[in-house]
């Protein structure tokens, strides 16, 4: 349920920006989507769908481009993908390791007319 939230400012933001573009209509908005940021596309759109009834955001498209996981070991630097649940350094074993990239969410950019 947390995506109405994320998705009613989405909405904001591109309305706001258009407003500043002095635009008509939003064609299209471009996300991207971690993958351990815990939004599901599919809701996004579902709540974009209502939320932009009415306004000139009505009928954008959402592009999702979707980030995967990506760690890096504290002890040697290595930036990897975990396997499956293995989130251990495939170079040293390292179990310290941080979250790199995965956790995005943002509006990368929008096309107005």
């Amino acid at each position: 349920m947390h995506e109405l939230g994320v998705t009613e400012n989405i909405v904001n933001i591109a309305l706001t920006k258009a407003g500043e573009a002095q635009a008509n209509k939003v064609i299209r908005i471009n996300l991207v989507v971690g993958e351990l940021s815990g939004f599901v596309p599919d809701c996004i759109q579902f709540y974009f769908d209502s939320l932009s009834k009415d306004t000139i955001t009505q009928g954008a498209i959402l592009h999702f481009e979707l980030v995967p996981t990506q760690l890096c070991c504290r002890n040697c630097s290595t930036i990897f993908q975990p396997k499956d649940t293995l989130w251990s350094c495939p170079k040293c074993q390292g179990q310290s390791i941080e979250i790199f990239k995965g956790r995005e969410l943002y509006i990368e950019s929008m096309e107005v007319e």
